[in-house]
């Protein structure tokens, strides 16, 4: 089941990149996030309430309408209006330093993540393999940008990135429910009701016209409702509750490296030496932060 939630999220996530542009052609940002998490936060309802499970508690509910802010509204909603403005791979390369704030902000763990020398080295690698991976995107573009819009966007990426890793250690820590149903659904339904105010402040919704939406972007919206949300967004709230957080947060490397993959298999991109050396370091070091799980059985055998 691990392992299937790992794969879940690298691949899944990875994909959502390219699903996500296909849906922005004819859906606007907030709308797209309002519509896109409440239909899939009302599907796993409808699921948990099906399964007989705990779901309308507001000792369940709170930590995770707090979580579905933080992860959804701010982390994720924050990507989507900048994408407007930055290019997609100076984005990633930001929302990639994730793993570092989850090794910063996860306090109950200081002692035992800043003591592995593996996590770190894997940790600050791995940003250095993502850099390498879209070094020469970002150099092609960087002349293009509008320096005092886009610095404010790059500053309010960090922002998001922290929002992320704080929000999904407040769910490690501080869910109730034992269920990442149940813990998904108002995750998601919270989100989903937080982006509407955006739709009308923006005019999104008085401007929307649904009969000229595109098939393709809604085809596209719906793989990333019932794929990335449902399946991914679970399984990565499963991980947060069984799995330590960073090893959780490697999810921010691999992710680039299979949009970088579809591109190639699926919208015919070329991939150059350096970006195949970005992806070499990226792959080593989420084998360097998870190097110490392979050392623990060898060592209980020497003892016994």
């Amino acid at each position: 089941m691990v392992v299937l939630a790992f794969a879940t999220v690298y691949i899944v996530w990875g994909s959502t990149y390219f699903f996500i542009q296909r849906a922005l052609e004819g859906f606007p940002p907030f709308f797209l996030g309002a519509f896109r998490f409440i239909i899939a936060g009302l599907l796993m309802l409808g699921w948990s309430v099906m399964q007989g499970e705990e779901v309308f508690s507001w000792k369940v509910m709170k930590p995770a309408i707090v979580t579905g802010l933080l992860l959804l509204f701010v982390g994720n909603g924050v990507i989507i209006w900048v994408e407007q403005f930055l290019p997609s791979a100076m984005v990633a390369i930001m929302v990639s330093s994730a793993p570092l704030w989850f090794v910063l902000l996860d306090k109950p763990k200081w002692s035992e993540n800043l003591s592995n020398k593996s996590t770190i080295v894997g940790l600050v690698i791995g940003f250095a393999g993502v850099i390498l991976l879209f070094y020469e995107k970002i150099m092609a573009t960087m002349s293009s940008m509008n320096s005092s819009r886009d610095l404010f966007a790059m500053v309010l990426v960090v922002f998001s990135s922290m929002a992320w890793a704080g929000g999904s250690l407040y769910s490690k820590y501080n869910s109730v429910s034992n269920s990442a149903t149940v813990n998904s659904t108002w995750q998601m339904l919270a989100a989903g009701i937080a982006f509407i105010p955006g739709t009308l402040i923006s005019g999104e919704w008085a401007a929307i016209d649904i009969s000229a939406i595109p098939v393709n972007a809604w085809l596209a919206t719906t793989y990333l409702i019932f794929i990335g949300s449902i399946a991914g967004f679970s399984a990565y709230v499963w991980l947060l509750k069984v799995q330590p957080a960073t090893k959780v947060s490697t999810y921010a490397y691999v992710n680039p490296v299979v949009a970088v993959l579809l591109g190639i298999f699926f919208a015919h991109e070329s991939i150059t030496p350096l970006q195949i050396s970005g992806l070499i370091v990226i792959l080593g070091s989420v084998l360097l932060i998870n190097l110490h799980k392979y050392r623990k059985p060898k060592q209980v055998a020497a003892t016994c």
